[in-house]
């Protein structure tokens, strides 16, 4: 048999696989980054408004009202301080699932676009991997003007405090990844008020964001300690003030262990619904 000079054997199996998936999960990022050109000026204004007005209103008008309580209790900082952190990860926790929930149901059931895209040589692993991308790519654009913000009042202590910005993006894409899996078998909206209600903003006060979750009784506290968003509240917060704790790799593999987790419940109800 006869050799063609200078071939040879291609690259492994699984580098070939991994490149199809980015590959394919880049082309769903970049349908989605062409809507967003339309969109932008207004996202990025309210990414801009959001902090401005939680911090004016309720780190300092309730600052002053905490001011003559002392500080023992928040670690020795200013309220606007501890909470300005907590903000910006309890944002990024509300967008993705935002983006998670009626986009993605939007898609499956009102317009169908995931259906023209698996019409293609596009798998469901590209479409979730992309999903995954683009709502990372707008956490991070959401934290970083959100970093700006807390620069304004002075709230970062150093520039680990850039630090925060992956860690808001990564505590978003834990929430992400398990609201599309419960997209993934809705046929209607009516579960998504539920979602919002009953879970996004109730972890949004008890998980540490507007106190420390030490001051909750013992069981809501290990409830608390057991969401991503808990985790996510204590990375930003220390990158911020610098004062990173001490369990701070625990913290960054209970997420990324989550989100791997949670994107493979994702996969397999997205493959159940969109594959014949």
């Amino acid at each position: 048999m006869a050799v063609i000079a200078g071939s040879g054997p291609g690259p492994p199996p699984v580098v070939n696989v991994l490149t199809g998936a980015l590959a394919g999960a880049a082309r769903v990022l970049q349908r989605n980054l062409l809507v967003y050109r339309r969109t932008w000026r207004g996202s990025l204004f309210g990414s801009f408004l959001t902090p401005l007005l939680y911090l004016t209103a309720m780190g300092i008008g309730l600052s002053q009202l905490m001011a003559s309580g002392g500080t023992d209790m928040l670690g020795g900082v200013r309220y606007l301080d501890f909470l300005g952190p907590g903000i910006l990860a309890s944002s990024c926790m509300q967008t993705a699932s935002f983006e998670s929930t009626y986009p993605i149901m939007g898609k499956i059931s009102w317009r169908h676009n995931y259906d023209a895209i698996l019409a293609t040589p596009m798998e469901v692993h590209h479409l979730l991997i992309g999903e995954l991308s683009w709502i990372a790519f707008r956490m991070t654009s959401m934290a970083t003007v959100f970093m700006v913000v807390l620069t304004l009042f002075g709230i970062p202590r150093s520039p680990l405090a850039l630090l925060a910005i992956p860690a808001a993006v990564l505590t978003g894409v834990a929430f992400a990844a398990p609201i599309i899996a419960f997209a993934a078998t809705r046929h209607n909206d009516s579960g998504f008020a539920a979602l919002f209600r009953f879970v996004i903003n109730p972890l949004f006060l008890f998980s540490g964001t507007f106190f420390p979750v030490s001051t909750l009784p013992d069981t809501v506290e290990w409830i608390a300690a057991a969401t991503p968003l808990y985790h996510g509240v204590a990375l930003v917060r220390g990158a911020v003030l610098d004062s990173m704790p001490a369990t701070w790799p625990l913290h960054v593999a209970y997420l990324i262990v989550f989100v791997a987790a949670t994107g493979y419940v994702a996969y397999r109800l997205l493959r159940r619904r969109l594959v014949k």
